[in-house]
């Protein structure tokens, strides 16, 4: 499985980039336009200064004459670049006709800055905390020193995504003219660090895990914190309703033991424990309130935000639940806030039903459109 499916959605959108709800769609690119950047001497905000600090990215479309046509579509968890395919498409709401899409993968994804492939003294166990912040940090470098833009029409993030644009919002708020964030808030409120942290003992308890010294994979821990991942990853009700079984034609068939066990394997296979443990530090750790200036206080951070935002919480998410998304859009001058109507849970954010696609493209093409 590609790197891409190892990300959130994988499992609800499987098989329905293929289905009916896609049929609408151009035939399948290659993928982005691979890139990469190296920043020499990088200090994290713990204070840890990385020699190398490497984003890899990837693009599609041109960068115009004047430089005033790019989007940036920051990843979410343990993506590559093309985790973003399902929102881009020619006549879509991002073109890469007439946009320069720009989308960059996190620190800790295995291919970025990652605990797996940076050499001593921090690789593995001792690779240092990365926060959103740095991430965000890292990917201006990225656009400034790199690519020559200073300047964006858009941030659009799908859940650790939706982290990193609320952010750039904050923390560079005349960089981007607008904000869209989809199954994603501002802060890892502390439901979401409790749930992360089983996710994090479910791996450790491993004995095969040996503090992150581990010489084989620990397969049996990844494979546990993959049943703990699931149980939030769509709604209640998806579950009732059996809709597994509309997430792939071999599904149609499966007990719930069967689907649930082939999933878990198949989404994390091949992942390295400490870029998993990684990245779900970075989410724990994030709270536009501990931006510098603002004390901690997420109100603060968020009443300074100045760009326009719409906000697609999905109405049955889990990881970031509809009432944290109600509350952080009180504080936001310049929002719109557009609950999407589904059972799919946190996946809906990236379009898992035919219906969810739709809803995020028309709000999407209309704010995006609006002066």
């Amino acid at each position: 499985m590609s790197l891409q499916a190892r990300s959130l959605v994988a499992l609800a959108v499987l098989a329905l980039l293929g289905s009916a709800g896609r049929a609408a769609e151009p035939a399948k690119r290659s993928g982005p336009a691979p890139g990469s950047f190296t920043i020499e001497n990088f200090q994290l905000e713990s204070g840890v200064t990385l020699q190398k600090a490497v984003v890899v990215y990837g693009t599609y479309g041109v960068l115009n004459a004047a430089r005033d046509n790019a989007v940036l579509l920051p990843s979410h968890y343990m993506a590559r670049s093309n985790g973003y395919d399902w929102l881009i498409g020619e006549g879509r709401a991002l073109d890469p006709g007439k946009q320069f899409l720009i989308m960059t993968e996190l620190f800790g994804n295995g291919r970025s800055s990652s605990p797996s492939n940076t050499p001593e003294p921090f690789h593995g166990p001792r690779f240092p905390l990365t926060t959103i912040r740095d991430n965000v940090e890292a990917v201006r470098r990225l656009l400034e020193d790199g690519l020559g833009i200073h300047h964006l029409q858009a941030v659009v993030g799908f859940s650790m995504g939706a982290e990193q644009a609320f952010q750039w919002a904050v923390s560079h708020p005349r960089f981007a003219d607008k904000i869209v964030a989809t199954s994603g808030t501002a802060r890892c409120w502390p439901h979401g660090i409790v749930r992360l942290e089983g996710q994090i003992r479910a791996i450790t308890a491993d004995p095969a895990f040996k503090g992150g010294d581990y010489t084989e994979e620990p397969v049996r821990g990844i494979e546990t914190t993959g049943a703990v991942w699931l149980g939030w990853l769509f709604s209640q009700e998806w579950w009732k309703r059996e809709l597994w079984r509309k997430t792939d034609p071999a599904a149609a068939s499966m007990t719930l033991a069967q689907f649930t066990e082939a999933q878990i394997k198949e989404f994390f296979a091949g992942a390295d424990a400490n870029d998993l443990i990684l990245q779900m530090r970075t989410w724990e750790a994030h709270d536009v309130g501990t931006t510098p200036g603002f004390g901690g206080n997420t109100e603060k951070a968020l009443r300074s935000v100045s760009a326009p935002v719409l906000y697609m919480p999905s109405e049955t998410d889990l990881y970031f639940p509809l009432g944290d998304a109600r509350q952080e859009s009180r504080w936001i001058r310049k929002v719109m806030l557009a609950p999407i109507p589904s059972l799919w849970g946190h996946p809906a954010g990236a379009g898992a039903s035919p219906a969810d696609l739709a809803f995020i493209e028309r709000k999407l093409r209309a704010f995006l459109a609006a002066r």
